[in-house]
């Protein structure tokens, strides 16, 4: 049971953005940004890091919702998804990918925890400005993100045929919102 008494029985921060929509549309014009906005990062692996820093956070809505979306966007699926979530050195991602999850487990411990090793790791790797700066903005705000979901103890559901399912609908953020503010 969430910390606080929310008008709906959404779960996540989909209960908290009914709760208070003037602040979810920020938050959610943001995340549209950063995972589905034009990028040289494909969405599925942007949802990837999305993913990685909830699951750093154990923010269970947050993790399993960004993997299942991840995972529609993969071509190698959940099993990709999870390697690189649990053991990120060893999966089969490209060499940037792996720099760049490196960089925002980095962001997700500190701000201050990001060297110029990560930086200069990512670029070498074949990084672009661009892409290191929407690397530490997705890892910053999820950091966000997961606190605010776990902060005022949010329903997760553990069925993840529920995230597996949404994700299947999930076309953009935005549009996400207004269907669930229609709804309800």
């Amino acid at each position: 049971m969430a910390f606080i008494s929310l008008n709906s029985d959404e779960p996540g921060i989909r209960g908290l953005f009914l709760y208070r929509p003037e602040t979810a549309g920020p938050l959610n014009e943001l995340v549209e940004v950063l995972l589905v906005g034009d990028s040289t990062l494909s969405r599925g692996e942007r949802e990837l890091i999305a993913a990685y820093v909830s699951s750093l956070n154990e923010c269970r809505f947050c993790h399993s919702t960004h993997a299942a979306i991840a995972a529609a966007h993969l071509d190698e699926g959940m099993p990709l998804v999870e390697q690189a979530c649990f053991n990120p050195a060893a999966a089969p991602v490209s060499g940037k990918l792996r720099a760049l999850m490196d960089l925002a487990g980095a962001v997700q411990r500190s701000g201050n925890a990001v060297t110029e090793r990560h930086v200069t790791a990512a670029r070498h790797a074949g990084a672009t400005d661009r892409e290191i700066h929407d690397t530490v903005l997705i890892a910053a705000a999820f950091c966000m993100f997961n606190r605010y979901v776990d902060g005022l103890a949010t329903y997760a559901p553990a069925d993840p045929t529920v995230y597996t399912e949404r994700a299947q609908q999930a076309a953009g953020y935005i549009a996400g919102l207004a269907e669930l503010q229609g709804q309800n």
